[in-house]
């Protein structure tokens, strides 16, 4: 129902929206409890919807929710040597005019009364704390939602991977897979295809929703007892015992094989010769320990960190597949648009229980906030991992002028990173553009 689709779209633009105002509260909180100066408190970019004044610092709300901001005072310190109240003008060039106009435009919101609030006096651990604060709360709001699925919902895969199959049958191969049609599904006019037959399940009459008891006298308590005993089965006729309605039901299956081929990690292929019984089992949701929240999140990182290491090839292969008839990676990179997407069409699937949409849609929001939280870590400004580097350095310098005796170096001077900035700031621009217009074009569904 579109109606269904537009309330996911909804909840997603709610979760994103609220996952940035939280953001940007773990950089004000630290930074006014330090004393700090802000001015303002911004959720979202461009023209400014709704704002209003309280004590010193504007909180509002504006058109474009894909981020947000706070704005402390002195975040550039004046240039080394410089009277702090005055500015010297620049004529060195247009990177010496940028750096010089930031920085006087940081100096000019600096009040005389505010000497001692502005950011760049705080010592470092402060200022990093203040920088660390927005990243961190994106880490606690992924813990949370990720700890709500599996503690409170439950999930169908355990957190190595594993998913949780059970012995009641989800699915019924129709026909015996082969070369030419390996899926083992109908073909065209409702029948098998040419040189393939009914599946030993299918022949047997086992149907969706039976549970397998035994195969050939074998119990089978799990999916791996059912695998087990299928593999250890003889050719031709073999009683397998189902539970459908609260009945035993013997079925006779003639169970034969099938051969595939196998391809190792190294890439050397072989053939393989196994029974076939053509059933595909079931899942149950499990809930978990909040001791395993952890290494889920854990695994999902690597993976996060994995996608950042490789963003600039990806970002190709998804402008290609953007602009040539090239498909696009169902893996990869998806954006606010995109992701607001597979919302709406989580809370639009029929047949769906409510908790496994409530889970779908807790796992794209948590998983954005791990993203988030991983991305801002990158040691570039405009990013909060750039200031942390800053303050960082700064850090190393003093350390290194105290053991040599020397005069204190002063904080470092960020300002003369803006042209990296600026270049940084394009990129994140440029990618975010890309991302949109694939996510318009070539949207990631989930059916792939």
């Amino acid at each position: 129902m579109i109606w269904l689709e537009m309330l996911g779209w909804v909840i997603i633009l709610l979760g994103v929206g609220v996952s940035i105002a939280l953001h940007e509260i773990g950089h004000l909180v630290p930074a006014k409890a330090f004393g700090v100066k802000v001015t303002q408190y911004m959720v979202g970019f461009g023209p400014t919807v709704w704002a209003r004044l309280k004590g010193e610092t504007e909180y509002g709300i504006k058109a474009i929710p894909l981020g947000g901001y706070i704005r402390m005072i002195g975040m550039y310190p004046p240039a080394k040597g410089a009277d702090p109240t005055k500015l010297r003008a620049a004529t060195t060039g247009r990177w010496t005019t940028l750096v010089e106009d930031a920085r006087k435009q940081s100096m000019d919101e600096i009040g005389p009364e505010d000497a001692d609030r502005v950011f760049y006096k705080l010592p470092v651990r402060k200022r990093i704390v203040v920088m660390l604060g927005g990243p961190t709360m994106n880490l606690v709001l992924a813990f949370v939602m990720f700890a709500i699925i599996l503690c409170g919902i439950g999930t169908y895969q355990a957190p190595d991977g594993t998913v949780n199959v059970t012995t009641t049958i989800a699915r019924v191969v129709p026909c015996v897979p082969t070369e030419q049609a390996p899926s083992g599904a109908l073909g065209p006019d409702g029948a098998c295809p040419t040189g393939s037959q009914q599946s030993p399940a299918a022949a047997g009459g086992i149907e969706p929703g039976d549970t397998i008891v035994s195969v050939n006298g074998t119990q089978t308590p799990t999916w791996d007892d059912v695998q087990a005993a299928i593999k250890a089965s003889p050719q031709g006729d073999v009683v397998v015992k189902v539970e459908r309605a609260g009945e035993t039901i013997a079925l006779t299956v003639p169970m034969q094989t099938v051969t595939f081929q196998t391809t190792d990690a190294d890439g050397t292929t072989a053939t393989v010769t196994r029974n076939f019984l053509g059933v595909s089992p079931g899942s149950v949701r499990e809930t978990y320990p909040l001791s395993e929240v952890p290494a889920y999140m854990w695994g999902l990182t690597q993976r996060a960190v994995t996608t950042l290491v490789t963003l600039p090839v990806r970002l190709y292969d998804l402008a290609v597949s953007t602009f040539t008839d090239q498909p696009r990676d169902p893996n990869g990179i998806v954006g606010p648009v995109g992701v607001g997407r597979l919302g709406g069409e989580i809370v639009a699937l029929e047949d769906t229980p409510v908790l496994d949409k409530v889970a779908g849609v807790l796992g794209l929001i948590a998983g954005l906030n791990l993203f988030l939280f991983l991305f801002n870590l990158i040691p570039l400004l405009p990013l909060d991992g750039g200031h942390v580097a800053g303050a960082l350095w700064e850090a190393v310098k003093r350390r290194w002028a105290r053991l040599r005796h020397e005069p204190d170096p002063g904080p470092v001077d960020v300002a003369k990173a803006l042209p990296v900035t600026y270049v940084v700031s394009i990129f994140l621009v440029s990618m975010g553009a890309l991302v949109l217009v694939a996510d318009l074009i070539e949207p990631i569904t989930l059916g792939g």
